[in-house]
């Protein structure tokens, strides 16, 4: 069915949150340049920061700007970041240097660097204990150290290649396990895993959002598929539809959707008020856009892009050779509704 536009008009007056949760587009573009790869974003919505790994540093920009603030250097291959709620202290996943990176939030000077397993990847900060987690993907463990005296308490093991984490505030942190297709459930006041579920139907999961109210788990994975699972009980409860090469997941508990950022060049909008959590609009990117951060105060995606090169040819050591970064070409894309 098609509608004028005075008509469209008259529904975003009588359903202003289904409008907008189905009016994703590009907005803007952030030209950061460099070089180097990146993994994951984090928005400090209260700060109107923007935290974005990208190769040996961490770049800070002001997301009312999209203005370069600083960098964190000195580092040798970031992948996430993680904020204590003090509002000073952060925390750098620096796999190349198989440590956490503690910096001053106010001047983005390095205080610490602590060792822990190899190759940290995925990191969050959990508020019961006052504790952050580094999940180490080729030690396949996580490294929990004490915020308050940057010691590590402890060391888990983990039972495949973790990806990325979510704490629920309330002294659970979850995990996805990327080369099992499960997720793992710890307990931050024993340091123990006290859970493993499956994700049947759902491979490769790597990113993960986390709807405290609901207790769901959003896990994106290979095969176009979004796990929904209830983190309560551990049962999958949906597979949601999404773009193919997926790599990072949001959530908006306002309007009730959670996102997908695919590698194909799109971004998933996931309906999660409804059963089946049907999929309400594909936003176009750009290939490779496939990691993001959500603002929650402002409503806007975050997404690391840059522009690529011809491939290389196939050889048998690499069949599947990806196309080299045009240099200067990295930045930041904003999708907004």
């Amino acid at each position: 069915m098609r509608f004028s536009r005075l008509e469209a008009a008259s529904c975003c007056l009588l359903l202003p949150l289904t409008c907008a949760a189905q009016n994703y587009h590009v907005s803007d573009h952030w030209p950061i340049g460099g070089e180097g790869g990146w993994d994951y974003l984090l928005s400090d919505d209260a700060a109107h920061r923007l935290y974005v790994t990208h190769g040996p540093k961490v770049e800070v920009l002001d997301t009312a700007s999209g203005k370069l603030i600083g960098s964190i250097t000195g580092l040798k291959g970031t992948h996430g970041v993680a904020l204590n709620p003090d509002g000073k202290t952060g925390y750098i996943s620096d796999g190349g240097g198989n440590a956490i990176v503690v910096f001053d939030r106010a001047s983005l000077n390095v205080v610490n660097k602590i060792t822990v397993g190899t190759n940290p990847d995925g990191i969050t900060y959990e508020p019961a204990t006052k504790t952050v987690w580094a999940f180490n993907g080729r030690s396949k463990d996580v490294s929990v150290m004490n915020a308050t005296n940057n010691q590590v308490v402890a060391t888990i093991a983990l039972p495949g290649k973790p990806e990325f984490p979510q704490a629920d505030g309330n002294g659970n942190v979850y995990v996805n396990i990327e080369d099992k297709n499960e997720i793992v459930k710890l307990d931050a006041k024993t340091n123990a895993v006290v859970g493993t579920w499956p994700l049947t139907g759902c491979d490769s999961p790597s990113g993960m959002a986390i709807d405290r109210i609901q207790h769901r788990l959003f896990s994106v994975c290979d095969g176009k598929k979004m796990g929904v699972s209830n983190y309560t009980t551990g049962k999958l409860v949906a597979l949601a539809s999404i773009g193919d090469g997926p790599d990072a997941a949001g959530f908006d508990g306002k309007l009730h959707v959670a996102f997908s950022s695919n590698g194909e060049g799109t971004v998933s909008v996931v309906d999660t008020s409804k059963p089946g959590y049907p999929t309400i609009q594909t936003v176009t990117t750009v290939k490779g856009a496939r990691t993001m951060a959500y603002d929650a105060l402002t409503g806007r995606i975050f997404l690391s892009a840059a522009k690529y090169g011809p491939a290389p040819a196939p050889t048998a050591a690499s069949p599947r050779p990806r196309p080299a970064v045009v240099p200067g070409s990295f930045e930041i894309m904003v999708v907004s509704h």
